[in-house]
């Protein structure tokens, strides 16, 4: 295999980091409006695409809010036609997002290199972009800059990427500096002069799509932004070079009233029609050209080499005799760095312990590496060591001359004063201190049980209302003290997500299957497309809509008694105090502060959580 092309894979620059996130980066992919791409791999060695925001958006608090609702409505959208999210972080100090490397050209460079494609190509990419869409807005997402360099030519058929990224830009300050959100040559005309935003505006850009694929440039021509956004807004598009049987499918997309474009279904359906042979997506969808733009991509570089081992740790023989220090200077001695810790389970390297040395007589013994737990790749140069041995073995470690090592001193060392074992003196101290502890319990516990029993009601009642611990202590007697609230501002919960209370701080998450199961999810916000149902549910506890008069606390939700697992968003307004009751045993208030607008490309409410963690026992099921 030939080398790859230094076109494609530029080499890291002095300004671009080596490693974000725990991924090494290989090469510059490219770079945009909003940052830059790289590439880089996962430890199972599988290439990702990993897109670095620009400073300017990442010191913007608004931008850093949308962001993060925008890339965890990402993780949804699992289609044939899209780069899957890998990996994100949304709150470190450059913000990043990793999806899965796609090994083909953009439209814009393919029609750059090779001209507009033939009406076949045209027709299955159409197809392809409209089932991406699909499955996009079924997430609840616009992705408002459709445009040619956002949908790759895979071998399998177009990839749609980057969807609804560009909205977390939107509302930027940064918006009015000179940082353009979304490409004026594919921008709809109700976004352009209204800045109205809906599922059809992508309609809009798909018919730029094909029109672009098919002729070879905009059908609305190039020039200026201004220019171009008038013409859009005004005038007709040029569908003069446009082939005859796409005209239909093109003209219907670009309407200027929304309302008159076709939707998604029907976009799909016309493709069939007007194709004279089946459609099918097959290595042979696009022309042999634009296809060798594939082999290329193919050809990756290298992943970036790790650094190297620490150096080896000089053999036994080498430490020069002489008595114990009293003070022993650290170990292992600077220069040994740990592994930065994970973020994101089975995508970043698992911290591992610097290698040991084996310590001279009179240092103190270190102790044994962590074995990485499944998932997480073993560093390269740090080996392993067996079960209960910390020294480590294997190339660039010395080998222990015969008898040294656990119990065996090192040659011309004097072997230490045996040590007394006080394992035996520990566990024997403890079971006389635990005796000592039940009997002093035992003599402040009141009379018997049966004494109780004898004075009325029954023996067991008794006896559990006056042992501490027992199953009605949660009335009169000893009771477990109240923990502490903790609270949590302003969490945006999208639609079909869940929480869980235990969690700190509590983090939308999907628990089964979106919109259907969430298996035990302790508040989840549903909204079903079909029937209009939005409400807010447990599966893993109780709710209790508080009244007007009532003070959501700690108090008030031990003491209600209305339960129900599911309350209506209809039935709330701004300030509804909400009681859940895990059944892990955490009480929490959700106070509902609202919802997204009707031109928010995702779905979500905006909750307050005051948590008390612990604050029952948790339930056993029967």
């Amino acid at each position: 295999m030939s080398a790859p092309s230094t076109d494609l894979f530029q080499p890291l620059g002095p300004d671009d980091p080596a490693v974000v996130g725990g991924y090494r980066l290989t090469a510059v992919l490219g770079a945009g409006g909003m940052g830059k791409v790289y590439l880089s791999y996962t430890p199972g060695g599988r290439p990702i695409a990993l897109k670095v925001i620009r400073p300017e958006f990442s010191e913007d608090p608004e931008f850093r809010r949308r962001f993060q609702q925008e890339v965890r409505a990402a993780q949804r959208v699992q289609g044939l036609y899209t780069a899957p999210v890998i990996d994100f972080d949304t709150e470190g100090s450059r913000p990043w997002l990793a999806t899965a490397y796609v090994p083909g050209p953009s439209l814009a460079h393919a029609v750059a290199q090779h001209g507009g494609l033939p009406p076949r190509s045209v027709l299955l990419l159409a197809v392809g972009v409209a089932e991406a869409l699909h499955v996009i807005h079924g997430a609840g997402i616009v992705h408002r800059d459709l445009k040619p360099a956002n949908v790759l030519l895979a071998a399998d058929g177009p990839r749609v990427i980057d969807f609804g990224i560009a909205r977390a830009a939107d509302a930027t300050s940064l918006t009015g500096h000179g940082v353009s959100v979304g490409t004026p040559a594919f921008m709809a005309p109700e976004r352009a002069s209204a800045g109205t935003v809906t599922a059809n505006t992508d309609i809009f850009a798909l018919g730029q799509i094909v029109a672009f694929a098919a002729i070879g440039a905009p059908a609305f021509g190039e020039g200026s932004s201004h220019a171009v956004l008038y013409r859009i807004v005004h005038e007709e598009p040029d569908l003069s070079a446009l082939p005859d049987e796409l005209r239909p499918l093109v003209t219907r997309c670009l309407s200027r009233d929304p309302a008159d474009r076709p939707s998604l279904t029907e976009i799909i359906r016309m493709c069939h029609d007007l194709s004279p042979a089946p459609l099918r997506q097959g290595e042979d969808w696009l022309p042999r050209a634009v296809a060798g733009s594939i082999t290329e991509r193919l050809q990756l570089p290298e992943p970036a080499k790790t650094p190297p081992p620490p150096a080896a740790a000089p053999t036994p023989t080498e430490f020069s005799p002489g008595p114990p220090a009293q003070a022993a200077p650290p170990y292992p001695p600077a220069g040994h760095a740990v592994a930065a810790a994970p973020t994101q389970a089975g995508y970043r390297s698992y911290p591992t312990q610097a290698a040991h040395q084996t310590p001279p007589p009179g240092y103190p013994a270190q102790p044994a590496h962590q074995t990485p737990p499944p998932g997480y790749p073993a560093q390269p140069g740090y080996p392993t060591p067996a079960p209960g041995y910390s020294t480590p073995s294997g190339p660039g470690y010395p080998t222990p001359a015969p008898g040294y090592g656990p119990g065996h001193p090192a040659p011309g060392h004097p072997a230490p004063a045996p040590r007394r074992n006080r394992t035996g003196l520990i566990i024997a101290g403890s079971l006389v201190a635990g005796v000592i502890a039940i009997a002093v319990i035992l003599s402040l516990l009141p009379s018997g049980s049966g004494n109780k029993a004898k004075s009325g009601g029954s023996s067991s009642g008794a006896s559990a209302k006056s042992t501490p611990g027992g199953s009605g202590s949660s009335g009169k007697g000893s009771k477990r003290a109240d923990p502490s609230p903790a609270a949590y501002q302003g969490i945006n919960l999208t639609a079909n997500y869940q929480l869980m209370l235990a969690d700190s701080p509590p983090r939308p998450g999907t628990g089964g299957d979106a919109g259907v199961s969430y298996n035990h999810g302790d508040l989840y916000f549903y909204k079903d497309t079909m029937f209009g149902d939005t409400r807010l549910g447990t599966d893993n506890g109780k709710l209790v809509l508080l009244n007007n008069s009532e003070k959501g606390s700690l108090a008030t939700c031990r003491a209600e008694t209305r339960y129900t697992d599911k309350i209506g968003l209809d039935q709330l307004t701004d300030g509804s105090e909400i009681c859940v009751l895990s059944d892990a045993g955490h009480i929490a208030v959700a106070t509902y502060r609202g919802k997204s607008g009707a031109n928010d490309p995702s779905t979500y409410i905006t909750l307050d959580l005051r948590i008390w963690r612990n604050a029952e026992e948790p339930k056993t099921s029967n």
